[in-house]
């Protein structure tokens, strides 16, 4: 790295949007990658030579120029609630962090313009306030922006009735490109699929239009079933049932519910739980469809509370991973696709080989408008050679499993990357961005 950059990116940003310091360059450098022991080993020496923080947009591109200049690579950063190493710099360089960039620029009828470093619970609360409300956000929400969700992540909590983001969930987004003069690009329709889930590889994106949805007054409700194939089963119904708006359906095997130490006291020993947020005055149908299948309904915490005390919502999708470490830090997960066909045959084998050693937790959503028994597997962890012992027997009964313990795209979440291969070549010719998250060879040879 050339000697002297640090001076420039002074002058470009000023002494509180560049930090130095070994505790800040340690703790901008992480994200939750922990949740993985195989990328804990992997990824926790990894450190940035700086933290850059522009207050502003117009210092976006300023700072990837001079980047681009001296050779710099270049990790963008939200609220670092990943769990890939998305924002972990592989190779040093600037970590470019966000965060300031916080500003709620529009709300209006079925839409949200923020820009990207907006956490998602305080735009939840403003879009409430009007009126209207989030469609999908991760179980994060509350300390997660919105740009690191639409670059790092991919559905959540209303993804049952949503989808996920590709599923139109992203309606526009600015973003910058990385070369001598960076581009300013507003990106829209099908374009948009090269910069969602890109761990921001192929353009940094500064700001977003999502779609809102209206308001709507969500009940709470744990429903309990004495084994776990019901209640999946009731999910499965749950989720197909047109008269019943759902933002939530999550069932778990016991003993997943006895990690979630607030709800101790109200939830049945020894008994699957399925978390379920459904329109307000639903309680009698659901009552009716859990009963169809020997379930009954047990806690409820009432839409006048929604948002004022802790919600199923922060026990569901990987809050339940999270809840899991606090009482056996050695657990991992998986994330995994069963089959919408024979998603029960799956469960039976799998629980059949592995027992206890793996603890299964579904949330019912949509994908390309079908519904989808998605899950994050809890595993105890014995080895990495284990762990891939699971993976492989997993989808050797059909299950997709899109790995979570690497932090390169094509091998993790997003599969064929070869669409957003080409657009990080276009736009970001020496590799600079976030290296190491797509695999290929950079176009521009690196001696010139």
């Amino acid at each position: 790295m050339a000697i002297g950059w640090e001076k420039e990116m002074f002058e470009l940003v000023g002494e509180t949007g560049l930090l130095l310091d070994n505790e800040s360059k340690t703790r901008l450098s992480k994200d939750y990658y922990w949740y993985s022991p195989v990328l804990d080993r992997r990824l926790k020496e990894k450190l940035a030579d700086g933290i850059v923080l522009p207050a502003e947009e117009r210092e976006v591109p300023v700072v990837l120029s001079l980047a681009y200049r001296h050779r710099i690579p270049v990790t963008v950063r939200g609220a670092g609630t990943g769990n890939y190493g998305q924002a972990v710099p592989l190779e040093g360089g600037i970590v470019l962090d966000l965060s300031k960039l916080d500003r709620i620029l529009e709300i209006g009828e079925g839409y949200a313009r923020v820009q990207s470093g907006v956490k998602l619970g305080v735009l939840e609360k403003r879009a409430r306030e009007a009126g209207q409300e989030l469609r999908i956000y991760p179980s994060t929400f509350m300390k997660a922006t919105v740009g690191g969700f639409v670059s790092g992540g991919s559905g959540g909590i209303g993804s049952i009735t949503w989808g996920n983001l590709w599923d139109g969930n992203v309606l526009e987004a600015v973003v910058y490109t990385m070369e001598e003069v960076p581009r300013r690009l507003v990106v829209t329709g099908d374009d948009l699929f090269n910069y969602i889930h890109n761990y921001g590889t192929t353009g940094i994106m500064t700001e977003v239009v999502i779609p809102l949805a209206p308001k709507t007054e969500w009940e709470q409700t744990v429903v309990q079933f004495d084994t776990f194939e019901q209640a999946v089963a009731f999910g499965e119904a749950l989720a197909k049932e047109d008269s019943i708006r759902k933002r939530l359906i999550s069932p778990m095997e016991w003993p997943i519910p006895s990690y979630f130490l607030p709800l101790a006291k109200v939830l049945e020993p020894h008994t699957a739980a399925v978390m379920v947020e459904a329109t307000d005055g639903s309680g009698t149908a659901l009552k009716e469809l859990a009963g169809r299948y020997a379930g009954r309904i047990g806690h409820i915490i009432p839409a006048s509370q929604y948002r004022k005390t802790i919600g199923l919502s922060d026990f569901t999708w990987n809050h339940t991973t999270l809840w899991a470490l606090k009482t056996e830090p050695t657990v991992t997960y998986l994330q995994a696709g069963f089959s919408p066909d024979n998603y029960l045959e799956q469960v039976r084998t799998i629980k059949q080989k592995f027992g206890d050693e793996v603890l299964l937790h579904f949330e019912w959503v949509r994908g390309g408008g079908r519904i989808i028994p998605s899950s994050l597997p809890i595993v105890r962890f014995v080895s990495e050679e284990r762990l891939y012992e699971i993976i492989r027997f997993f989808e050797s009964v059909g299950v997709r499993i899109f790995d979570p313990h690497t932090w390169v795209l094509d091998n993790g979440g997003r599969g064929e990357v070869g669409g957003m291969e080409r657009k990080k070549r276009e736009n970001d010719p020496r590799g600079s961005l976030n290296p190491g998250k797509i695999i290929y060879r950079p176009v521009e040879n690196q001696t010139t």
